[in-house]
């Protein structure tokens, strides 16, 4: 019972203790009674010395006087009994240590100040401040605004650093070679740098990760050469001539922005960028300073951001100097508020009672809050005042619509690297590191054949292609979640439209180089559908992409051009091409002369000038020949007439077989016969040609090439068009300006849409301009054969594989495109995709091609019905002239005389119906 008597009172001591203390300590001020023979010894004032810097004294007491002014606007010092904050302030003599001390003691300490401000300019101050504060045993604040702070564990004395220190900055480039990768460096010291305690630091600092090392090679020194160009250019040839190992850098210190400048724009002229060499700002710059460095891409820079101007950190120091006093008075008032030190000869015997300094140092180490330079608080075992700084890490890229500019990729705060989204080369490759067993990033392009889309199957995967995601976005976050589920085996997660199956000519290419390079990569197909062109300050599409680095690789039907190869990098083409027309056929109906149209009008008309001629020739042989069918031919009856000759000649010509008079002399037959060759070459021809003539009967638009007047001076109603944001709009729109503007509202977004438009009845559009390569593909698979490209070809380029530029990957990719080329692979994936029976040469049923209706023939049957009425009006003609005009020529003696041109005429001009009959009877008998 006893013990558990006592224990209960021993608890409840503790307890009122502690109940206790945290009274005082939340309300100081009515703790206790004040102390008022305390405060009327220290005059109600709490001094604090300030030691201000020989060199710069006016500049830090006008930071002095405004973190007094700050602090005071404030309304509350953190002092108890309300007591007021003096600081004693005197200029350091500059000279020998000796008169620095009797400084302090005489003019700062005898003032019985509870602690001192100190602002040591060089590193030999600093280590005055240490002895002077270990010896007074006051406690000393030094704000170092340049050099190293001590590693000390003297408690007297605090170092507060304004800016990172070289050993901060060396563990900062230190995490950014090891985050990169790079295990050797080499630096240049520029003109004006003569800080050399940046580069010691890294020279003994040859700590390694795992397996390797980082290694300083060489430090090439230019800060006692002339800056010119040239040169700078002879000392980097000189130097750099050994290769250096994929993963080296350099490290450029140099104070002079102007030699920087010229370093880097040789270095850039030289080709010792990216991929090769990987230049590192080696000291902090300003993001003001930044502005003047635009090459080479790929630089890194880092710098303080958000820096804090003097006065708050001597603000700070403030408030926790007053915070430690404050914290001390609660105990003993009278060791935190009336000093036992204002001799330096005159020290208090520590054993006998504890200094003002020691009691106040304690709290010191104890104090933490957040100031104006952020958390404040001390690090024990190295007396340091930690306080906030933070760095940003800069990589000088492109941006979206190609311009060089500096993007921030990580920043240091604390002692910690932080990498932003994607590291400082975003995507799981990063430049300089080898492709073997990497994952890239691709993305791609629907366009048929080189690169087509299908539905995965039921368990998320692809039998047959490779799987690609639909996602619709560019975002590389979503992305990344996207792929990253599919990877963890969480397809079933994924929206079902977003997964699909990618195949075609490019998806081999793809898998071919990732086979022979040995990498893997995820392929997603480009959010905005588009090839990529500058779009409100902005590239888009595949060039979007590449320019943001969310991909590491762009394939599809890609082709080369001028403004593209600008802001990214092209393999050596795998395909060639150019721009075509595409035009749609129309049905018309069959005209009523259709059957005329396989001979030309001219050749119609020299077939009967040549028939007549033929005619006359062989009536003029007949007639003076002695064997001739004429009177004067052995007394033939029958004459061979001109008309005669006609009847021949036609009947030869259309082939008919009618009772007809021939010639009887040999010259006259041997012209019959030529002229009966001549018919049967022609009526050859003209049968050969007549059925397509009359089935074939679309029509094609007309349209000689880009140069065609349809085109330039569309007046009629001409309607073309072309992809958005493609090579053939960029070609027509800087070759074609005017053209281009007519045709921008009849763009389609993607091929198959344009194609799409020339199908419609009515059609929408006349004809299509594109890459020929995907219109000859179009042609080939049009089911109903109305394509077809026209004129002659323009705009020869090449299909490429897309890289970010200056990217490593560009030459390796295009070596094994020409070993392709070589071998016969591309040959063979030209066969793969593009052996399809063009329309043109497709055989069709005979039901279909040459079984022709009565619309075929309506001019044959059109021919006969005016024939058969101009016979009616021959018949009308001859009972006219038999009736009128022949009695009238038989009373006339001339024109009598028609035997050579007519029998029957010249027997009715001489012969009356009675001497016919008795002609015809003696004829009779005579046979």
């Amino acid at each position: 019972m006893n013990f558990i008597f006592y224990t209960f009172l021993a608890y409840f001591y503790l307890g009122s203790q502690i109940f206790l203390l945290h009274t005082l300590l939340v309300q100081p001020a009515h703790s206790h009674p004040q102390p008022c023979h305390i405060l009327a010894r220290i005059g109600h004032t709490v001094r604090l010395g300030a030691l201000l810097p020989s060199r710069q004294s006016v500049r830090v007491r006008a930071a002095l006087h405004r973190a007094l002014s700050g602090l005071a606007e404030s309304g509350n010092n953190f002092l108890p009994y309300n007591l007021s904050l003096d600081v004693v302030a005197r200029d350091a003599p500059s000279g020998d240590p000796e008169s620095l001390f009797r400084c302090v003691c005489q003019d700062i300490v005898v003032q019985g100040v509870s602690a001192v401000l100190a602002f040591p300019q060089t590193q030999e101050e600093i280590v005055q401040m240490e002895f002077m504060s270990s010896f007074l045993e006051i406690p000393f604040i030094s704000i170092i605004e340049h050099g190293e702070p001590l590693k000390t564990q003297n408690r007297f004395h605090l170092q507060m650093t304004t800016r990172i220190p070289p050993s901060g900055l060396v563990e900062l480039l230190l995490a950014v070679l090891q985050r990169s990768g790079w295990e050797e460096s080499m630096a240049v010291l520029c003109q004006g740098w003569e800080d050399a305690g940046l580069l010691d630091l890294l020279k003994l600092t040859n700590s390694g990760w795992g397996p390797s090392h980082w290694h300083l090679r060489a430090a090439l020194n230019l800060s006692h050469s002339t800056p010119h160009m040239a040169n700078i250019s002879d000392f980097l040839s000189e130097h750099f001539n050994q290769d250096l190992s994929p993963a080296a850098s350099v490290l450029l210190f140099g104070a002079d922005p102007e030699c920087a400048s010229s370093i880097l724009r040789s270095a850039h002229d030289l080709g010792l960028t990216l991929p090769t060499v990987h230049w590192i700002m080696g000291h902090p710059l300003s993001p003001d300073a930044l502005h003047s460095i635009g090459l080479p891409l790929g630089l890194l820079a880092y710098g303080e951001v958000d820096h804090k101007p003097l006065d708050y950190y001597i603000r700070d120091a403030l408030q926790l100097v007053n915070r430690a006093v404050t914290a001390a008075t609660v105990v003993r008032p009278d060791l935190a508020l009336i000093q036992n030190m204002v001799n330096c000869f005159d020290k208090p015997n520590k054993h006998e009672l504890p200094s003002s300094g020691q009691y106040i140092a304690r709290f010191l180490s104890n104090t933490s809050f957040v100031g104006l330079t952020g958390p404040v608080s001390v690090q024990r075992n190295l007396s340091r005042v930690l306080t906030s700084q933070r760095v940003h890490i800069w990589s000088l890229r492109r941006d979206a619509v190609g311009q060089p500019t500096w993007v921030t990729v990580g920043s240091w705060e604390g002692g910690r690297l932080d990498v932003e989204e994607q590291g400082l080369w975003q995507g799981s490759w990063r430049a300089g590191f080898p492709v073997s067993g990497s994952r890239l990033r691709v993305v791609t392009l629907v366009e048929h054949p080189f690169v087509f889309t299908r539905e995965v199957d039921e368990d998320g995967n692809c039998p047959a292609g490779q799987y690609c995601l639909d996602a619709g976005t560019n975002n590389s976050e979503t992305l990344d979640h996207l792929f990253t589920e599919r990877a963890q085996g969480n397809s079933s997660f994924l929206p079902p439209d977003f997964s699909k199956c990618c195949y075609g000519y490019c998806i081999d290419l793809l898998e071919k180089l990732a086979e022979d390079m040995d990498f893997e990569f995820d392929l997603y197909i480009v959010g905005d559908g588009k090839y990529g062109a500058v779009k409100g300050g902005q590239w888009t599409g595949l060039v979007g992409d590449l320019l943001s680095e969310v991909a590491d690789m762009a394939v599809t039907s890609f082709s080369i051009n001028s403004a593209r190869s600008k802001m990214i990098d092209f393999t050596s083409p795998f395909f060639s091409t150019s721009l075509g027309i595409l035009v749609r056929s129309k049905d018309t109906a069959a005209p009523i002369g259709a059957f005329m149209w396989p001979l030309h009008w001219s050749m119609w008309m020299g077939i009967f000038v040549a028939l007549h001629i033929t005619a006359f020739f062989l009536t003029l042989y007949e007639w003076k020949s002695p064997f001739g069918m004429t009177p004067h031919g052995r007394n033939r009856v029958k004459v061979f007439s001109y008309s005669s000759a006609l009847n021949l000649c036609y009947a030869i010509l259309f082939g008919r077989t009618v009772s007809s008079k021939t010639p009887k002399c040999w010259t006259g037959r041997f012209l019959m016969n030529l002229w009966a060759i001549f018919c049967l070459l022609v009526l050859s021809s003209y049968t050969a040609n007549l059925a397509a003539v009359m089935v074939g009967e679309k029509t094609f638009e007309e349209v000689s090439g880009i140069h065609d007047a349809k085109l330039h001076h569309p007046s009629q109603g001409f309607r073309f068009g072309t992809v958005r944001e493609s090579s053939a709009e960029d070609y027509m729109k800087k070759s074609f300006p005017e053209m281009h503007e007519y045709m921008r509202k009849f763009n389609e977004p993607t091929t198959p849409d344009g194609v799409a438009t020339l199908k419609t009845d009515p059609p929408q559009l006349d004809a299509f301009i594109m890459d020929k390569a995907l219109l000859d593909y179009e042609v080939s698979i049009d089911a109903d054969c109305k394509l077809l490209t026209v004129g002659k070809p323009f705009a020869i380029e090449g299909y490429g594989i897309g890289l970010p530029q200056n990217s490593p990957l560009t030459s390796n990719i295009s070596e094994f495109i020409s070993r392709y080329k070589s071998d016969g692979y591309m040959d063979m994936l030209h066969d793969k995709w593009y052996k399809v029976v063009p329309c043109g040469k497709r055989v069709f049923a005979v039901t279909e091609t040459l079984q022709m209706g009565i619309r075929h023939f309506s001019g044959l049957f059109l021919l006969l019905c005016v024939g058969v009425t101009g016979a009616l009006l021959t018949l009308a003609g001859e009972h006219a002239f038999y009736r009128l005009v022949l009695p009238h020529i038989r009373r006339r003696q001339k024109f009598k005389y028609w035997l050579h041109t007519s029998q029957k005429i010249h027997r009715a001009l001489n012969m009356t119906y009675e001497d016919v009959k008795r002609q015809r009877a003696n004829t009779e008998k005579r046979f």
